[in-house]
């Protein structure tokens, strides 16, 4: 039977910059795996400027949105609803528009940190690290909130981060003592340690992983191994990668837009472990 006008589905992510994005790779592999035919999914450049704009000229045909920075925050004021987990760290990674036409907002990045340490065996750790201070690394808190029982040292660079890392901390229940970033090689010898910081950056302290480093997750993922987690990895740490996070987010989303669960985990991080390695 011809696909309808009316069936045609349609959802993208945005930010700015965003032609480095995965979210296509990886969503058009879970529609095609659950055969939505009918359903697309694209990458647009938006600015924070330019959201409203955007919104108001999405028709009923939009299922949902991704979003990256800088729009994580900025889309809240344009929402009728944002989860519990979104209002915990103020951002707003996934849109999903209603049949009824309400635009509710969720983080999959928390619970896509959750399920990414999970998988590789991190149900529950006594302290952890975090390096960094950006809006990842608020979510990196949010998700140690669900799996650390004991104190989380957050290796910043300046004083209003640290502030801004320990406020955090109090609002999502966790006990964060901060560190200066000149002290980050002691980070890794935490159970747990996550880097949220930019590529390049934790170059640095490849040359002080331990000798029996425990767990490293790396948010980033392209390029990848960074040196730090190829360092570890040779170490024989356990390292979760963020394309692992990617995936795991992108999972949920694709279950929230399409209302179709499970979504295939395997299928899209082989599609997206396909398109790292060709660039």
């Amino acid at each position: 039977m011809p696909t309808r006008a009316t069936d045609i589905r349609r959802a993208a992510v945005l930010g700015s910059p965003i032609a480095h994005s995965l979210s296509p790779v990886l969503h058009r592999a879970a529609y095609e795996e659950l055969e939505l035919t009918h359903w697309s999914y694209d990458r647009f450049e938006v600015d924070e400027a330019g959201l409203p704009a955007f919104f108001a000229e999405l028709g009923p045909e939009w299922a949902g949105l991704s979003l990256t920075m800088p729009l994580k925050r900025a889309v809240i004021p344009l929402l009728d609803a944002i989860s519990d987990t979104a209002a915990s760290v103020e951002a707003v990674n996934t849109v999903v528009f209603t049949e009824d036409g309400r635009r509710l907002g969720d983080n999959t990045d928390v619970p896509g940190i959750v399920a990414a340490l999970r998988e590789h065996g991190i149900e529950q750790v006594g302290s952890a690290a975090v390096l960094g201070a950006g809006a990842t690394a608020s979510s990196a808190l949010a998700a140690l909130a669900r799996v650390c029982t004991g104190e989380v040292v957050a290796y910043v660079r300046s004083e209003a981060r640290a502030a801004e890392m320990r406020q955090w901390g109090e609002r999502l229940d966790v006990e964060v003592r901060t560190a200066d970033w000149s002290d980050a090689e002691q980070a890794l010898k935490a159970p747990l340690v996550i880097a949220t910081t930019p590529a390049g950056t934790t170059d640095v302290l490849a040359g002080a992983v331990p000798e029996r480093p425990a767990t490293l997750f790396d948010v980033l993922y392209d390029p990848w191994p960074t040196a730090l987690a190829a360092r570890w990895s040779m170490a024989g740490g356990a390292v979760v990668s963020g394309l692992d996070l990617l995936v795991h987010q992108a999972v949920l989303q694709v279950e929230q837009m399409t209302g179709r669960s499970p979504a295939p985990l395997d299928a899209m991080r082989k599609a997206g472990e396909r398109a790292l390695a060709a660039r």
